[in-house]
């Protein structure tokens, strides 16, 4: 009777697993066959209003790049600013969005902005991928929250605690 009972718990954890996998892989495939979502639009689309007024008082000027969602990233890099023929583009990680959406708003996009403006005023410094004092001064300028080269793994996990 008691090994019945024992088997029955682990048959009923195992499909409860299962089940749960199962429906961890659904959303997954959802999310990843799917546009993003209209709240994490909105977000970009208000942090960016947000940049482009900053750009506005601290430099005179705005302008508004094209930004592009794409999960054809390799890794973890969260954005990139392409220039090229004289056109600047932002591209965005999909696939890091889902679990650092804050981070992403937070620091990515007034830091890729930050790239496109170097680009704009044609101070773009090779040497340093980028980040040079004056990028980091216009991320500042740009609101970002931490413009730093790369993504700070610390800040992203961080910023997911409840405290």
């Amino acid at each position: 009777m008691f090994i019945k009972k024992l088997e029955l718990l682990f048959l009923s954890i195992i499909v409860i697993a299962i089940l749960i996998l199962a429906k961890n892989y659904y959303d997954n495939y959802i999310y990843k066959n799917s546009d993003i979502s209209d709240n994490f639009k909105k977000l970009i689309a208000n942090k960016e209003k947000e940049v482009l007024i900053l750009m506005q008082k601290n430099y005179g000027f705005s302008f508004k790049v094209h930004n592009f969602i794409t999960d054809k990233f390799k890794g973890r890099l969260y954005g990139i600013t392409a220039y090229k023929n004289g056109e600047i583009k932002i591209y965005l990680n999909k696939k890091v969005m889902k679990e650092s959406m804050d981070y992403m708003v937070d620091n990515v996009i007034a830091h890729e902005y930050a790239h496109a403006l170097i680009f704009k005023l044609g101070m773009r410094d090779v040497g340093k991928d980028g980040h040079s004092k004056e990028w980091q001064k216009a991320c500042e300028k740009l609101g970002g929250l931490n413009c730093e080269q790369y993504v700070n793994s610390h800040d992203v996990v961080m910023g997911k605690l409840p405290f």
